[in-house]
């Protein structure tokens, strides 16, 4: 009954057109049932001969080809701190259990809230092959067969476990385009080394038939998010790599054309969540290099939107480190050369889009093995004299629906959500989250949001991360804000209305409200003083009801009740919290994802009362 229900609330979601969109799909996978009954090796032929003169010039990628400076690692890192070594062909693997994907018609393998085996998104890192280009990059390098004879032996054990359409590796059009980018980096490398001919033959046939596939299969209406983006880039590239106008040409299309729908003019991504937005922007970084190289020049729209993306990054960081992050984050990236790091795809995108851009917004304080690998040896100290984006006073972007608060000493960071739920009819990566706050001292997060843990397996978690009782806000009732269909489904959604916005002086005022609990309107008032480092948080409910108020503690923060108020103690810095006077307070552990696949206990606050008005004063000391 429930899967039911899902498909009919799905279809609400779709126009006439996209259903009939999805009709001719159905059409389309009907014909290509042939590689159900019959395996085939991606790599063994090119499928459509009309294709198959094509040919990969490695040198169009854009890629330096120096060999100073670079590191060689024979590991990727994992989603979910699992052992890439012991996982390493264990293409099927279920992660989150002992159980494996079934090697079935990839249009027949359902991925989705399977408990029984694992998360599809966990084993989908394993997929992107990002391990193919990083050995072909080191066997470049070195010289040293090692490298070679493990890609080879990878290669070669992939595509007999992974016929093409068989299997989880074949169940996402966008996980396809990454994959296929990853061959591209890995075929450059081997084509300037001179050597292995027959895998790169090998390689060559895969990627015409990957980007083919692709090219019929991209997401379209409601499913044209971050997914199509990237989809496109890697379109965009093959068609550079192999001169193919059809799918260059398509695919710039595509990208201008997505641009102004996905993003707002102040720059904010639609999905309304920054992992999203700088993994589209990692997209476009990578498509403007290729541009860039082969002599064309990047449309001015993509200049301008890339700008205000990176200045809306600028102002969610602090310092160069810890972001303030809403919605998912499935820590997803485009391509990766480097291997087993952790922690800085933000600071390399921002690093990369500075070098397309020519204007500085960080600070190069570390040098990218990849972006080593596009501009040589040394690119970081491009950018060393130019001048470095100002992020010293905080920032509102009215349209986008965020406001960041920063202090006079610059060691506050203050972020707030006005903004609507998430992009388009399903508003996929969105949370319950409207009108809540992070706040972080010194680049520590004292008050924060909960994370998103997992996406295609226990969906109570998934809910429960997207809850509004798990964030920063007020929840009445103990009801959402906004109504859950699905793991990337959201029905009825709650509406945001910027009422107002000051800054005056030291003072900042926010002002805004949403009916998600109509005909209840719930409105909070932010006012901040960047001198005092004081936040009151002033709610508003439009008729008397019970409501409770929620705190959610950073990772490793702890809580200490005084008289009158609670204190909350970090690593190094300290915030105060007084709330509401004539209401009952406790502390409870919830549960908060610092990264993808990991969960572990936090402190949390919550205050619970009926009264219509109210405020709470936080105090970083």
């Amino acid at each position: 009954m429930g899967k039911i229900s899902w498909y009919v609330n799905r279809l609400k979601a779709m126009s006439p057109s996209e259903i009939f969109w999805r009709l001719d799909q159905k059409r389309l996978e009907f014909a290509e049932r042939i590689y159900g009954r019959h395996y085939h090796q991606v790599d063994s032929d090119v499928f459509d001969s009309r294709l198959s003169s094509l040919r990969f010039d490695g040198q169009m990628l854009g890629l330096h080809f120096g060999k100073a400076g670079h590191t060689c690692h024979n590991t990727i890192r994992l989603l979910g701190e699992f052992d890439y070594q012991n996982y390493k062909t264990k293409w099927h693997s279920g992660f989150q259990t002992d159980n494996e994907w079934e090697r079935v018609f990839s249009y027949r393998l359902n991925y989705k809230q399977r408990d029984d085996i694992g998360d599809a998104r966990t084993n989908w890192e394993l997929n992107r092959h990002y391990q193919f280009a990083i050995l072909a990059k080191n066997y470049y390098c070195t010289g040293d067969e090692k490298w070679a004879e493990e890609l080879t032996f990878l290669f070669d054990d992939w595509n007999k476990e992974n016929p093409f359409l068989i299997g989880i590796s074949w169940t996402s059009v966008m996980e396809i385009a990454i994959r296929s980018l990853s061959w591209c980096f890995c075929l450059a490398y081997l084509q300037k080394s001179g050597k292995h001919s027959g895998l790169q033959k090998r390689l060559e046939n895969g990627i015409v038939n990957m980007t083919d596939y692709v090219s019929r299969h991209h997401s379209r209406f409601s499913s044209a998010n971050n997914h199509l983006i990237i989809e496109a880039a890697s379109m965009a590239i093959a068609g550079y790599c192999f001169d193919h106008r059809p799918w260059k040409d398509k695919a710039l299309s595509i990208l201008t054309t997505e641009l102004p729908k996905q993003n707002t003019k102040d720059g904010v991504n639609k999905e309304m969540s920054l992992h999203y937005q700088v993994f589209v922007m990692e997209a476009y970084a990578l498509t403007a290099h290729c541009m860039q190289a082969n002599g064309d020049d990047v449309p001015e729209i993509w200049k301008t939107y890339l700008d205000a993306m990176c200045q809306f990054v600028c102002h969610s960081t602090y310092g160069n480190g810890p972001l303030i992050e809403f919605g998912d984050d499935d820590e997803g990236k485009v391509i990766d050369l480097e291997g087993g790091s952790d922690g800085h795809h933000v600071e390399d995108v921002m690093q990369f889009c500075s070098l397309i851009l020519g204007k500085r917004y960080t600070t190069f304080s570390r040098a990218s093995e990849t972006l080593r690998c596009l501009y040589g040896d040394g690119y970081e100290r491009a950018m060393s004299h130019s001048p470095h984006f100002d992020t010293t006073s905080g920032h509102h972007f009215a349209v986008g629906g965020y406001t960041f608060l920063r202090s006079t000493d610059q060691k506050t960071l203050i972020g707030i959500d006005h903004a609507p739920l998430g992009f388009g009819t399903i508003a996929a990566h969105g949370h319950a989250d409207a009108l809540s706050f992070q706040m972080m001292e010194d680049g520590e997060m004292l008050l924060a949001d909960p994370g998103t843990y997992i996406y295609h397996c226990d969906l109570p978690s998934r809910n429960s991360f997207r809850k509004t009782i798990n964030h920063n806000t007020l929840c009445i009732g103990s009801k959402d804000q906004s109504e859950m269909l699905g793991a990337f489904l959201w029905g009825k959604k709650a509406e945001c209305q910027l009422l107002n916005y000051q800054h005056n002086g030291e003072k900042e005022v926010v002002e805004a409200q949403h009916n998600g609990y109509h005909p209840v309107t719930h409105k909070r008032l932010y006012t901040w003083d960047g001198q005092s480092k004081v936040l009151r948080i002033e709610d508003s409910l439009s008729q008397q009801t019970a409501w409770a108020l929620t705190f959610v503690v950073g990772e490793g923060c702890e809580i200490n009740a005084l008289d009158d108020s609670y204190k909350i103690i970090g690593k190094h810095s300290k915030c105060l919290i007084r709330l509401p006077e004539g209401c009952q307070y406790e502390v409870t552990i919830t549960e908060i994802s610092t990264a993808y696949g990991i969960k572990r206990p936090t402190n949390v606050l919550r205050a619970y009362g009926q009264v219509q008005s109210f405020s709470t004063i936080i105090s970083i000391i």
